[in-house]
């Protein structure tokens, strides 16, 4: 089973920043959380708001502690927005559901931790995910 450490969690974080600024992107901000939904590390880039925090940990957390990614739990919501709304009370208002929230998985298809990115559009913000986990020879689930 591959292990997200700092180093691994900072090399993802770097290849999201990059991809966002090689698109011409808004400033994105970063999260990688493990499998218990604990911060590994996170990064803003240059001129992101200091709120986008709490939303990059938002779908992190929500995809790890469902096991479902960002656009799973919208779709969810979308369905069933007292089930959601139940969620997030449970979990303390911690929960973003919106893609961006991708579960990093193994090899194996175990699910190691989740990374959380906001900043552009909800779509960019899960296909720089996405990109940047395959990079880091992982699995995004977006």
């Amino acid at each position: 089973m591959a292990v997200l450490n700092l180093r691994k969690a900072r090399a993802i974080i770097r290849k999201v920043l990059d991809h966002g600024k090689e698109n011409g992107w808004k400033p994105l901000s970063v999260v990688v959380l493990d499998a218990g939904g604990h911060v590994i590390a996170f990064e803003r880039s240059d001129g992101a708001p200091p709120g986008r925090f709490a939303i990059a940990h938002g779908k992190a957390y929500g995809s790890v502690m469902l096991g479902m990614p960002g656009s799973a739990q919208m779709a969810r919501a979308e369905q069933q927005p007292y089930f959601m709304a139940a969620v997030n009370g449970a979990f303390n208002g911690n929960v973003v559901p919106v893609p961006g929230g991708v579960l990093i998985e193994d090899s194996k298809g175990t699910v190691i931790g989740a990374l959380g990115v906001t900043g552009d559009t909800s779509e960019n913000d899960a296909a720089a995910a996405v990109i940047a986990l395959e990079a880091a020879g992982l699995k995004g689930v977006a």
